[in-house]
């Protein structure tokens, strides 16, 4: 399907025919940009869907005619969105091109709650994207690649697997970073790549099955896994939530695993805990969890952090704004609703609240460094709406691994804790009280620390004497982190 001729082919009553997210995108595109709604749009794939064999539906009736505006400009998308409807249109859907548009047309209609998961279709795309996340995660982990012959020539390795969506391009990018100059190839039932060392092919489907594989290095690998078997651990429930079934048929030692359980039920397992029991001595040490834990590699970036399971229900993780080394950091507990959604921290009410507060003190918004204790939003859900949920302290443990190396790149004189969360993440002690350290500056390590409330306390505060005192102490303590930037004493705690 040419892209210019897309709102033509509607306007005729065609469907479009794509088979991929970069004929879609150009499509959709000038169907935005000719104000056609998702209604109008059939959507198929040249002759044929792609994977399911079905024939690519006719487009049905309209009642009213189409009548093509003029064009507009094309939308622009946060790259989050972009993001996900690139990964979920990997999901292999027979209306995925159909939902993909209906994404976008709300979204430039300004229904940006699109990209929510409390909305139907965020949900569903939340949903796709995670499937596909997690059909890439398979694939990387159960993918086992079978040596060839040298005089066979290339490609090197060899492997097949049967993937449920359109992830074996990603996929071999994957391998490529992994398998340096050796030659290999994956084989799916749809396609397969080849990696010559230099450059990476896609091509149609080259095998029929892993039975078209050979490696004469399999059998040492058998009878490894078959020595290492011990049948005295074994528990097949935990095998099979470790590894679903769908894979054991591709990997070499599927064949093996039901004769070794079969073995253990008949007294393999008996005569195993027997020799394991006779070969212990002394008494068991016992040891705390956390000590026992493997070192693991952590992560990198902020956008892959699986520190805790925050992440599963977030839009995306929210870092902090602000000069690199600015003398001021200010810390809160986590990203709201709209923060969420806009990856950037203070943007909702609780940050207009806080510029009003900014602008009393006197201090300039872009000189301070703006984070949270947590980077991720944790809410529940009341109707169509998410409502903040405060984070448990296994949480703000885990996230305080992003906010250390914060500061340690900011170095900041000054750290402003607003509410009991952000004081707790700051301090790392768990008895320290926001009604103990209000007013009174507490020095910690080469920083000074003060307390304040969190903008949405004020918020929430019914009366307006209340509120008025809160926002006044606010401002107090802002003035009294200037105050310190210029002072190495200790002021007098505020009144």
């Amino acid at each position: 399907m040419n892209a210019q001729g897309a709102a033509q082919a509607v306007l005729q009553g065609r469907a479009l025919e794509v088979n991929g997210f970069a004929q879609w995108r150009e499509a959709a595109r000038e169907l935005l940009r000719a104000g056609v709604p998702p209604e109008a749009v059939t959507w198929g794939a040249p002759g044929a869907d792609l994977f399911s064999g079905a024939p690519a539906p006719e487009s049905p009736p309209h009642n009213a005619p189409i009548q093509l505006q003029e064009p507009k400009p094309a939308p622009h998308l946060p790259r989050s969105l972009l993001d996900m409807l690139q990964s979920a249109a990997c999901y292999r859907e027979a209306d995925r091109w159909a939902f993909l548009y209906r994404v976008l047309w709300r979204w430039q209609l300004g229904e940006h709650d699109v990209q929510s998961p409390a909305d139907p279709d965020g949900a569903r795309l939340h949903a796709m994207v995670k499937a596909v996340r997690r059909e890439e995660h398979d694939m990387h982990a159960y993918i086992r690649f079978r040596e060839r012959p040298i005089e066979a020539g290339a490609p090197r390795f060899v492997a097949w697997f049967e993937p449920r969506h359109d992830v074996l391009p990603q996929v071999a990018e994957h391998f490529v970073s992994r398998m340096g100059k050796v030659s290999w190839m994956i084989a799916t039932p749809e396609a397969s790549v080849l990696w010559d060392g230099n450059t990476l092919h896609n091509c149609g489907p080259l095998m029929s099955s892993a039975a078209d594989l050979e490696d004469s290095g399999e059998a040492l690998w058998l009878t490894y896994y078959r020595s290492i078997f011990n049948p005295a651990r074994l528990n097949t429930s935990v095998m099979q939530s470790h590894i679903p079934s769908r894979f054991w048929k591709n990997l070499p030692e599927g064949a093996l695993v039901p004769s070794l359980v079969s073995q253990a039920g008949l007294g393999a397992r008996r005569i195993g805990q027997v020799q394991a029991v006779g070969r212990r001595s002394g008494a068991t040490i016992p040891i705390a969890p956390e000590a026992a834990q493997p070192e693991r590699q952590q992560p990198s970036k902020l956008d892959e952090c699986r520190r805790c399971e925050l992440w599963e229900h977030a839009t995306q993780a929210v870092g902090g704004a602000g000069p690199k080394r600015a003398p001021i950091m200010i810390v809160g507990e986590q990203p709201g609703d709209q923060e969420d959604l806009a990856g950037a921290p203070f943007v909702g009410p609780a940050g207009k609240l806080l510029d009003q507060v900014f602008e009393q003190a006197g201090l300039d918004r872009k000189t301070v460094y703006l984070t949270n204790a947590v980077k991720h939003f944790k809410w529940e859900p009341r109707g169509k709406r998410r409502l903040h949920k405060t984070p448990v302290q296994r949480e703000i443990e885990a996230c305080h691994y992003w906010l250390e190396k914060e500061l340690a790149a900011c170095k900041p004189k000054v750290i402003v804790a607003m509410g009991a969360t952000a004081l707790k993440s700051v301090m790392q002690e768990k008895n320290v009280t926001l009604k103990d350290t209000l007013g009174r500056p507490v020095r910690h390590g080469d920083s000074w620390v003060v307390t304040i409330y969190h903008p949405s306390y004020v918020l929430r505060v019914p009366d307006e004497a209340s509120k008025h005192e809160a926002f006044s102490v606010m401002v107090k303590g802002l003035r009294l982190a200037q105050e310190l930037l210029e002072r190495p004493d200790l002021p007098e705690p505020l009144q």
